[in-house]
């Protein structure tokens, strides 16, 4: 009688104990966008099937967030890594209009600065980031 109990209480406390970890990794994922997860998973990601697993789960995600560089990264991949300028430019021009929009964007290419909220964050921006002047033609050197 007394195996039997144990017999019962076992599948009750793992399961019990997956619900654990699944609700502590719900509350890491949403404290700090995720900041304290990614380094547990970052050291997951080197047993080959999970690193498998994280990559199809961010493809998704991509996916159903933005399906246009989701499509360009896709086809990016498949032609490889461009080691040279001629390369990069091929591999762009097998993207649709809208995925190398969606591609630059992501990459960064044509994002705008955010504004400063007051005076005081825009001169600290001002110091770390001179104002950039337009080119006047070819500059003279001094010798």
């Amino acid at each position: 009688m007394r195996d039997l109990t144990w017999a019962i209480w076992i599948p009750i406390i793992v399961l019990g104990t997956l619900l654990v970890l699944l609700g502590l990794t719900a509350l890491l994922g949403r404290v700090a966008g995720g900041r304290y997860l990614r380094g547990i998973v970052r050291g997951l990601s080197t047993v080959p099937f999970l690193r498998r697993l994280f990559e199809r789960m961010s493809k998704a995600a991509l996916e159903r967030e933005n399906p246009e560089l989701a499509s360009a990264i896709r086809k990016l991949e498949r032609f490889g890594t461009p080691t040279t300028p001629e390369a990069a430019q091929r591999a762009m021009a097998r993207l649709t209009p809208g995925e190398r929009r969606a591609y630059m964007q992501a990459a960064g290419q044509h994002t705008e600065i955010p504004q400063a909220p007051n005076r005081a964050a825009r001169r600290k921006v001002a110091a770390v980031q001179p104002p950039a002047q337009p080119s006047r033609g070819r500059k003279k050197r001094k010798r």
